[in-house]
């Protein structure tokens, strides 16, 4: 098997565990752990994982002190508040909704990266996200009208996990720098840390106060899933995939999410689609695509 096809079914497996983190997270919070409570454990484990390969595999770097604000600053936004709002958010609206959202990452660092690193924004791509950002404000807006027991506060869900997905927007252009500094476990392993500081005051009475011994096979197997495949195993995954693929192709995958999410939301009866779901995806995958169109030479 070539390194491209492995390449190739990494990218696939991390698009389909993300979204089946969408369902899988919406069966066991809140009902049986709340969302911080979530978060902590994800991150928690995720840290010791990552420090436990970064002792015994990885290289021994050093991090400079002076360099320590910039990783904090990186995993607050990448692994702290992002993490915080997206699982709080879940909690709140439905499966479907919140994997829409996420797509609008690509339009949020475009219109970061004009912004604060002075890239250029031509018609097309100014188009484009104002036709994303107008399908991510339906769904923030009309979410209300078709609350459900999967979604009891859509519109602040759907708000969250778009605060979220601005919060890692200003992570990937924050890690830019670091991720050609440092070997990738020792970056990790640090955002991680940094990550456990942040959620901890949030999520650890939540995470206290889930009773393992209490609960059943199906909540243990979800947290399990959100913790290990969905958080660890994407990262892993992903790095096989970005190391060998071209980014282009590496897009693909992250569109993919929302499609399968929805495919697996509804066959497992979790979610339903909407006409106002319909539309707001359609607007924000168009608003996507419109801007990654490249500016003709000229």
């Amino acid at each position: 098997m070539s390194k491209r096809t492995v390449a190739i079914i990494c990218g696939f497996l991390v698009a389909l565990f993300y979204a089946y983190n969408f369902t899988a997270a919406k069966e066991v919070t809140p009902e049986f752990v709340g969302p911080f409570g979530l978060a902590w454990y994800r991150v928690l484990v995720t840290c010791a994982i990552f420090w436990l390969i970064a002792t015994f595999v990885g290289p021994k770097e050093k991090v400079p002190i002076k360099e320590l604000p910039l990783l904090a600053l990186a995993a607050f936004c990448g692994v702290g508040f992002n993490m915080v709002t997206f699982m709080k958010g879940l909690s709140l609206t439905s499966p479907i909704s919140a994997s829409v959202l996420m797509v609008t990452t690509p339009i949020i660092v475009l219109v970061l990266s004009a912004i604060f690193l002075k890239e250029r924004l031509y018609a097309s791509r100014i188009l484009g996200i104002l036709i994303g950002f107008s399908g991510a404000a339906l769904l923030i807006f009309l979410s209300n009208n078709g609350s459900s027991e999967n979604a009891t506060d859509p519109a602040l869900g759907n708000f969250l996990v778009f605060i979220n997905a601005v919060s890692y927007s200003f992570y990937i252009i924050l890690a830019k720098k670091l991720t050609t500094r440092y070997h990738v476990f020792t970056l990790m392993k640090w955002l991680y840390l940094f990550g456990v500081l942040f959620i901890t005051p949030f999520g650890i009475m939540e995470g206290l106060a889930f009773d393992f011994g209490t609960a059943n096979t199906d909540t243990l197997w979800y947290i399990g899933y959100v913790v290990l495949f969905a958080t660890f195993g994407t990262y892993m995954l992903n790095i096989i995939a970005i190391r060998t693929l071209k980014p282009s192709v590496v897009a693909v995958f992250v569109y993919l999410q929302p499609l399968l999410a929805t495919l697996i939301a509804i066959g497992l009866d979790k979610d339903q689609i909407t006409l106002y779901k319909l539309i707001a995806g359609g607007l924000i995958f168009t608003g996507v695509f419109i801007t990654s169109i490249p500016k003709k030479a000229g």
